[in-house]
């Protein structure tokens, strides 16, 4: 569930030594979301950091804010070290993602002196490390799993994950494909239509003007069971669930569809598509595909191609230029115990 007050340790003083291993006169501390300067920097930070990793950046301020601000204070928390001047030069940030897996980043100023900048990402690795036992001790856990990433032309990024005792498990992939107007015609109507003995539709409304909760629940019990056997599968309850998705700076309700069997009976949820809207900076907006899970019982009967059918004919028939997917999501043993995870590198 989610809980009423964070599980992590706000104050970095209770989790780091009293002297951290960086030049006189740089501090560790927190981030205050209301000073515009704050934000600014850490926008700078993680676009300058997906630069130097994959030659493009896509970091925004609303995508920060989820990351500091109250949207997410009680399954988030961040540390900061700034130099002798204020300026914040390395991030760093913990979600408690659901039981037993806490998703890790951090970033480090590509300007910095490659000795000072090692000396930043210890710090912040003992900072997460610290935070990962309180957080499995508050959830009652012998063992907190930390998962992070780093993009495969980073080795910068890779060294430290090493040197921390990560250890790389996986990759990943990001995919993109343009859409066009004629595509509006994929399938009949993107918000109900049916093939085959399944109906494709949109997640309803109740009469508030927000989406029926049993479908909200029809998604998310499609998706656990979709992702049972997946890589590195950690229950996620409902209201973790629809907490984690709200909080998407591109989340839209308009956005989730369902696919269910209609052989006999009532129907029966078998499959549902997540997507969220994908802003672009100098041209129409696109469709980027979070989720996409088929419950066993109903695979090889077209309903992963149906509900991709109908996200892009959505997107062709808002305007959009694109749709995009990710895999869905993903360190040694330690008291609570933490185990090191490395997720990617990823590839774009």
């Amino acid at each position: 569930m989610i809980p009423d007050d964070s599980r992590f340790e706000s104050d970095p003083d209770e989790l780091l030594p009293g002297d951290p291993p960086l030049p006189d006169g740089w501090l560790v501390g927190t981030v205050d979301e209301t000073v515009d300067g704050d934000v600014d920097r850490l926008v700078e930070l993680l676009r300058g950091h997906e630069t130097a990793g994959r030659g493009w950046a896509g970091a925004d301020r609303d995508g920060v804010l989820v990351e500091i601000s109250d949207l997410g204070t009680r399954t988030r928390e961040n540390v900061v070290v700034r130099d002798t001047d204020g300026v914040i030069q390395a991030w760093g940030s913990v979600h408690d993602r659901a039981a037993g897996r806490m998703l890790y980043q951090h970033v480090v100023a590509r300007e910095v002196d490659h000795r000072v900048a090692a000396a930043c990402s210890r710090v912040l690795f003992a900072w997460a490390e610290a935070q990962a036992r309180e957080v499995g001790a508050a959830r009652g856990l012998a063992v907190q799993q930390i998962d992070t990433g780093a993009f495969t032309d980073d080795p910068r990024q890779h060294a430290w994950l090493a040197e921390a005792g990560f250890d790389r498990v996986r990759s990943w992939w990001q995919m993109s494909r343009p859409v066009t107007p004629s595509e509006s015609g994929l399938v009949p109507d993107p918000e109900r239509w049916e093939k085959d003995g399944v109906v494709f539709r949109a997640v309803g409304s109740a009469d508030d003007g927000m989406p029926a909760e049993a479908d909200l629940r029809a998604v998310h019990e499609v998706l656990e069971g979709a992702f049972t056997d997946h890589f590195n599968s950690r229950e996620e309850t409902f209201a973790e669930f629809v907490h984690r998705l709200r909080q998407d700076p591109g989340h839209r309700w308009d956005h989730w569809w369902l696919a269910e069997i209609v052989d006999d009976g009532p129907p029966v949820a078998a499959g549902a598509l997540v997507a969220t809207e994908s802003v672009s900076e100098d041209g129409p907006s696109g469709s980027y595909v979070d989720y996409l899970g088929v419950l066993s019982n109903a695979r090889g009967r077209g309903v992963a191609k149906g509900l991709l059918h109908t996200v892009i004919a959505d997107a062709a028939a808002r305007g959009g230029t694109g749709s995009g997917s990710r895999s869905t999501p993903t360190r040694r043993p330690g008291p609570t115990g933490s185990t090191r995870r490395w997720g990617g590198p990823r590839r774009t």
